[in-house]
């Protein structure tokens, strides 16, 4: 069984605090270790204020390998696009090379871009931190019930998503074994909307939060009504 733990947070608020600290923790240790920092990114509304909290942090941006974890096929400028989310609200205001930001082709369409990605990530070892979030019905980066979660032995470790069921339905998403693949991995919850996902998961439900398993177990940030 993969240790779960559930850290609470007062609020939104402190959750982006506790996150930052988190990632630059990280950051630091990896980068004394092993000479590079390996984050695998989450998209949606949660992170983009804490990425945007990241500018003026104080570290080593040219030791930063940025990967993401999921992202919507769509035009690479569509504002819809994680990539682009990060890039405004943080990586485009920090001197982390080019090179070393990995953006996933997902203007190739799902079959083909997931192809992309999975030969890129090849050479990649454990990333150092992969950082989620909770999806209304327990889904994580495009992982979602009912659908492939790319949890069994062989897996892919970036799989195309066909019929999401939020828009756009074409997507593409790391598997759950490559997430699995990870140092630390940290989940992010807040709001009212994620309390049904939460008791779920809690409760031992199968959802595909519950299927990113690293050695090392994850951390979920959590706001503290919602374990109420």
């Amino acid at each position: 069984m993969t240790a779960t733990r559930w850290i609470e947070v007062a609020d939104v608020e402190e959750l982006r605090r506790a996150a930052r600290e988190r990632i630059l923790d990280a950051a630091a240790t990896a980068i004394a270790a092993r000479g590079a920092f390996v984050v695998c990114l989450a998209g949606g509304d949660t992170p983009r204020d804490l990425y945007a909290m990241l500018r003026e942090a104080p570290t080593d941006w040219t030791r930063w390998q940025v990967y993401f974890g999921d992202e919507r096929c769509a035009p690479r400028e569509d504002p819809e696009r994680n990539s682009r989310m990060a890039r405004e609200a943080w990586l485009d205001h920090v001197p982390v090379p080019a090179a070393h930001v990995h953006e996933i082709e997902a203007e190739l369409g799902a079959e083909a871009g997931a192809a992309q990605y999975a030969q890129a990530l090849r050479t990649v070892g454990d990333f150092d931190l992969v950082l989620l979030g909770l999806g209304e019905d327990g889904h994580t980066a495009s992982l979602f019930p009912g659908h492939d979660w790319g949890d069994t032995p062989g897996a892919r470790d970036a799989i195309a998503v066909f019929k999401a069921p939020k828009p756009p339905p074409q997507r593409i998403s790391l598997s759950a074994s490559r997430l699995s693949r990870s140092r630390a991995v940290l989940f992010l919850v807040a709001g009212e909307s994620k309390r049904a996902a939460v008791a779920k998961w809690r409760a031992g439900a199968d959802i595909p939060a519950r299927a990113i398993r690293p050695a090392a177990g994850v951390d979920v940030l959590v706001e503290a009504a919602l374990l109420a």
